[in-house]
């Protein structure tokens, strides 16, 4: 990539840069995180650009917000190659991949009707990390394409 490609949307001084997300997931990464831009953030977005290892990548950029551990763990499920890069006065002070989590709770919404958390119980959801896909704790239902068709809204 030549320089005049390379910088698409400016640095920032405060925030987390996600990027390596597979080409076309960044919308749904932003919904598995409840970014939605209502808490006024600034947030850049770039989609489907190229890249070497991915082929086409997504880069998200969020101002003023640093992710926890447990949210990195859950971006995962939809973008298994991406980095997380936490930005501190316009320097990289932490860079990581994502990793799997054994199981997520409250993330994902079942899509088993007779499932007991999709019913007006106080049950959260639970699903444990396949390497295809996810499993409902309680009623055994598979996910495998589409995870982010299941995220519980924030």
């Amino acid at each position: 990539m030549t320089d005049d490609q390379s910088l698409r949307v400016s640095k920032i001084e405060n925030g987390t840069v996600i990027d390596h997300i597979t080409g076309g997931q960044a919308l749904n990464v932003l919904a598995i995180l409840g970014i939605d831009g209502t808490d006024g953030e600034p947030i850049s977005i770039v989609m489907n650009i190229p890249s070497d290892r991915l082929g086409r990548k997504d880069i998200v950029k969020v101002e003023g917000r640093e992710l926890s551990e447990e949210e990195v763990d859950v971006l995962s499920l939809i973008a298994p190659a991406a980095t997380i890069n936490i930005i501190r006065a316009y320097d990289v002070v932490e860079k990581h991949r994502v990793t799997s989590p054994d199981a997520v709770s409250g993330v994902l919404e079942c899509p088993n009707h007779n499932c007991i958390t999709t019913e007006n119980e106080p049950v959260e959801s639970h699903f444990e990390v396949l390497e295809d896909g996810v499993r409902c704790t309680y009623c055994d239902t598979i996910i495998r394409e589409d995870l982010a068709a299941h995220i519980l809204a924030t």
